[in-house]
């Protein structure tokens, strides 16, 4: 993918950036997260999913320079609750903190633990902050989640909440592993155009190509959208594909073939954002 956008020299010095070891300064990061999100193939279905974990910060540590340990896991109902279950199961982490602006990645292969789930690192690495909305600050409250629903195709609402996100994160997978990442923009910069289909524009990043390089060799792929204030999520699985432009913009279409979505999953509560001055502007 670096090839065929022409940005392989330019990516030469994010992929030695790339390691298997969590510095302190990394370790440190990780015990202030109150949430993690974490992609992965269901071993069962084979369906991608992205699923948001939270708890009090110190729930997400490292515990040797190549391993992070989880405390409770996903929660009851959730579509990788069974991936957790398996030994050496390829994940993908993303810890992002919205009142920095900083973000953590962490790939590799999880095991169970007695208090949750471990993962030994294959790929360590953080991200700039570009399209990350600041969000000062959070409160936790006392929230049960609710039954889940599940359909196979978005409601109307669904499709006005995604329309109104300015967040969101995207699972992929390939041969040796999984993927986690964040993609963010102006309210609008991701759209569902019909109750199966969503497209965003894919803004000039890292040039990693991590994401985009899973899909070109498979298409499955989990989203994950946040309500900042209820703690809702919406989870769907389906399958991605990037259309290139004439004009060199690259276009990311997404096809439902699962919708997951559960009110008051996230006990967080968070300040309004403000957003990424790299956002580009929709109306231009």
């Amino acid at each position: 993918m670096q090839d065929r956008v022409g940005v392989r020299e330019a990516a030469d010095h994010m992929d030695r950036a790339v390691g298997q070891g969590i510095r302190p300064v990394a370790a440190a990061f990780l015990e202030r997260q109150p949430m993690l999100v974490l992609g992965a193939a269901d071993p069962v279905s084979g369906a991608v999913w992205a699923s948001l974990l939270t708890g009090e910060p110190g729930f997400v540590r490292a515990t040797g320079p190549g391993q992070i340990s989880v405390a409770g896991g996903v929660r009851t109902g959730d579509p990788l609750a069974t991936a957790l279950h398996a030994r050496d199961t390829p994940v993908g982490t993303i810890a992002l903190d919205p009142r920095t602006r900083r973000r953590m990645r962490l790939n590799g292969r999880a095991r169970p633990t007695s208090r949750g789930f471990a993962v030994e690192a294959d790929q360590i690495f953080s991200n700039c902050p570009k399209y990350l909305q600041r969000r000062e600050s959070y409160e936790t409250v006392d929230r049960e989640p609710t039954t889940a629903r599940r359909n196979i195709e978005l409601t109307p609402e669904q499709r006005e909440f995604i329309g109104s996100s300015d967040t969101f994160f995207l699972a992929t997978v390939h041969d040796d592993g999984a993927d986690a990442s964040h993609r963010g923009g102006n309210p609008g910069f991701v759209r569902a155009t019909s109750p199966r289909e969503l497209s965003w524009l894919d803004y000039p990043g890292n040039s990693m190509f991590l994401t985009l390089g899973n899909l070109a060799v498979d298409p499955r792929a989990g989203l994950l959208f946040l309500d900042w204030v209820s703690g809702a999520v919406l989870q769907l699985t389906g399958t991605a594909r990037t259309e290139f432009d004439r004009d060199g913009e690259r276009t990311v279409r997404f096809l439902v073939d699962e919708v997951v979505e559960t009110p008051a999953a996230s006990p967080l509560i968070w300040s309004a954002p403000e957003y990424s001055a790299a956002n580009p502007d929709l109306a231009g």
